[in-house]
């Protein structure tokens, strides 16, 4: 595979986490600018924001999570030559995961279609790491 098809989804994917960072900075500023900001105690990281701008930045917060792995382990796959068409296809199917688990966590916020979009990209990486391992182990 070529370096710019292995690195498109991890653009794709770095280009939804940006979305998000300024979809969220814009429904803050937005939330301070309206005095709709209520800090509450107890929590130093909980600032009261309404719960729109709190939705978004809690999906913004997911990226830096089970994505974490992913973007591990790209590089690790340039790296051994392990990239194939079976990677850089799990590797959209991933990234398509996210779009729609932010989509759903960003809008309707329904846990019963939210969490299988989680679990269905959480299933999709453990598998590529699986067979990245398994090639690695076995020189294959």
């Amino acid at each position: 595979m070529t370096l710019p098809a292995i690195l498109a989804p991890v653009f794709a994917q770095v280009l939804l986490v940006f979305f998000l960072l300024f979809w969220m900075g814009g429904t803050r500023a937005a939330a301070v600018r309206a005095g709709e900001v209520r800090p509450r105690e107890g929590s130093p990281r909980n600032y009261g924001w309404p719960a729109k701008a709190q939705q978004v930045s809690d999906c913004f917060h997911h990226q830096f999570e089970i994505p974490t792995l992913f973007f591990a382990l790209v590089p690790l796959a340039i790296l051994s030559r392990k990239a194939d068409l079976l990677f850089v296809t799990l590797s959209w199917v991933f990234v398509a995961t996210r779009f729609l688990h932010a989509v759903e966590h960003t809008g309707a916020n329904r846990l019963k279609f939210r969490f299988p979009l989680f679990a269905a990209g959480v299933i999709v990486l453990a598998v590529m790491w699986a067979v990245f391992a398994v090639r690695i182990l076995l020189n294959a």
